[in-house]
């Protein structure tokens, strides 16, 4: 679902679901290519010895764009600097054990499934929930990761102390537009719908100048935006008074190819990621992620 670098007129961080090998080793293959995983795009595009991947680069802990390289980070075509975290570390995986290349292409949300059917990326990992609508168009692999979604809060509000999503009602809520982030506001019953914004550093700021009231979020994108912001905080709901949705991420191939042997490459080697090093992985994202202080 969902989702860097913060600009001071931003002053904030952004934040819509293993391997056989060890850490250690991933790490390493990972640092020994970050410094050319990519070259000019179109000549990755077309090399079947590439992985080429779409993500955002623009909702940490999942992605996220930097200007510094790392032992996880990608380097992205044409200068743009390098995008780093959860989903890169997976996608890193996924390349090493398809033996391909590991190619990583900024690209804004409403544009990653045209990019997929034209070809330009040959998979979406960007934090994206499988529903009927999307598998209308994208075929998707098992889920990679699972979360819980949260509201993010002003720390000093009133709304701090809601523990259920109804409590919400007659006030001002805000998603993602175009992801499960912004549908499911509707499940609170006389909720103050906000108009939803396209990227998440947006949301933040909607919400810092009174815009909105609380953000929906995924809880490792909400942790990540907390530590950022230390005037926001997230609530969590008690069981039976949450969203009813779904928080799994799975990766998105070309529609139609579920019985391709390239689909069935990238799923036996999602499989071989082991939910430890998932789940490393992610506390590794969530401690790394910029902070912007």
């Amino acid at each position: 679902m969902k989702k860097s670098m913060w600009t001071a007129a931003c002053a904030m961080l952004v934040l819509a679901g293993c391997s056989s090998s060890s850490s250690a080793s991933s790490t390493a293959s990972t640092a020994s290519t970050s410094s050319s995983t990519t070259s000019a795009s179109s000549t990755a595009a077309a090399s079947g010895d590439t992985f080429t991947v779409g993500m955002e680069c623009n909702y940490a802990p999942f992605n996220w764009q930097t200007t510094d390289a790392t032992e996880s980070s990608a380097e992205l075509p044409n200068g743009a600097g390098y995008c780093d975290g959860y989903d890169v570390k997976i996608s890193q995986d996924l390349a090493d054990k398809l033996g391909k290349q590991l190619v990583v292409k900024k690209i804004n949300w409403d544009g990653l499934q045209p990019a997929l059917e034209s070809g330009e990326i040959d998979a979406i990992v960007a934090g994206m929930t499988a529903n009927d609508e999307r598998e209308e168009g994208i075929d998707f692999t098992t889920p990679y990761y699972s979360s819980d979604m949260v509201m993010i809060v002003p720390k000093d509000s009133d709304v701090a102390s809601f523990t259920s999503i109804q409590d919400f009602s007659g006030h001002k809520v805000i998603g993602q537009k175009n992801t499960n982030y912004d549908t499911i506001i509707d499940q609170i019953e006389g909720v103050d719908h906000v108009t939803p914004k396209a990227a998440y550093p947006e949301l933040v700021l909607a919400l810092q100048t009174g815009e909105a009231e609380a953000i929906t979020a995924e809880l490792p994108v909400a942790k990540g935006i907390v530590a950022a912001n230390p005037d926001l905080t997230y609530i969590t709901f008690e069981d039976g008074k949450g969203f009813d949705v779904d928080t799994t991420v799975s990766i998105g191939l070309k529609n139609n190819t579920r019985d391709t042997q390239e689909f069935k490459d990238v799923q036996a080697a999602l499989d071989e990621i082991s939910q430890e090093t998932r789940d490393e992985y992610m506390l590794d994202a969530v401690n790394n992620a910029p902070t912007g202080e």
